[in-house]
């Protein structure tokens, strides 16, 4: 199994759900040339986390996207998860951050949003996630508790090299099957540190927490980093613009130079592209 997965797991006997998610490769790849310091890496891990968390097992081709605008020294978070697990984002700040660590100082009073885009039916569900205690994982305990009507905990952790998390959800029919199951699970999982989150398997985590428990692992789903350059996309946007307009950025700049924030990436433009750009469009019109 890779180590960029996200895995449901279920305690079979007491009717407990969840999921456990482990990202390597994907998450580096995703903060490569970045240079994010660490509060922004542990924000942005955290996020990108539970986003994935979300997006197992939707039902509709889509997305989720999770954005934070904060007031603090982070302006803007900003993670996309596709249905079928493909992730990227974003973090930017107005100034350094120098010994900021709680939520409230990084973020002021940024709000929270979650977007859920249905592609067939071209339908957006928005929500606000309140700003729970002093974290990532506990807002979105309470908003999944809400939203899906069961009782959720979660437990996140995010480094530059890994990112770690396990979230487990009662079911209507736990108590009825061992009405202590609920508290003794979220005590046992309360021991987990943040490296056993961030370096273990889902099965050697899962087995060190509650080895006398019975529990089903199903397989794992991989997560991958994925943010292709569509020069198309921008050409298509710079038509848009008008030919006019875009001749008159040229001569000014030299060339016209686009900043793919949320991918990273430079898409330059000269002359000889911006000629050759317009001249499909009067071919395409005769």
């Amino acid at each position: 199994m890779s180590h960029n997965a996200v895995q449901r797991f279920l305690f079979k006997e007491l009717n407990i759900r969840g999921q456990h998610i482990r990202l390597e490769d994907s998450w580096q790849a995703m903060l490569k040339d970045r240079h994010y310091p660490q509060a922004i890496v542990k924000l942005l891990g955290e996020l990108t986390a539970m986003s994935v968390l979300m997006a197992n097992g939707m039902k509709h081709k889509g997305k989720i996207t999770l954005q934070v605008q904060g007031s603090g020294p982070i302006t803007l978070l900003v993670v996309e998860v596709t249905h079928d697990l493909k992730i990227r984002g974003v973090a930017k700040t107005n100034r350094t951050i120098e010994n900021e660590t709680s939520l409230d100082e990084l973020l002021g009073d940024g709000q929270i949003l979650v977007t859920m885009e249905n592609i067939q039916t071209q339908h957006h569900f928005q929500s606000y996630v309140s700003r729970e205690g002093d974290s990532i994982a506990e807002s979105f305990e309470t908003f999944l508790s809400q939203s899906e009507q069961l009782p959720s905990k979660i437990w996140l952790s995010a480094d530059e090299n890994n990112i770690g998390g396990v979230l487990i959800q009662k079911m209507p029919e736990t108590d009825g099957q061992d009405e202590d199951a609920w508290d003794r699970v979220v005590h046992l999982t309360t021991t987990v540190k943040d490296e056993e989150l961030t370096t273990l398997p889902a099965e050697e985590l899962l087995h060190r927490l509650f080895h006398e428990e019975v529990i089903e692992l199903f397989e794992g789903q991989e997560v991958v980093y994925e943010c292709p350059q569509d020069r198309g996309r921008v050409e298509d946007m710079l038509k848009s613009l008008g030919e006019a307009e875009v001749r008159k950025v040229l001569e000014e700049q030299g060339e016209i130079v686009i900043h793919n924030e949320i991918c990273n990436f430079h898409m330059r433009f000269n002359q000889e592209d911006i000629d050759a750009l317009f001249a499909k469009d009067s071919d395409t019109l005769q």
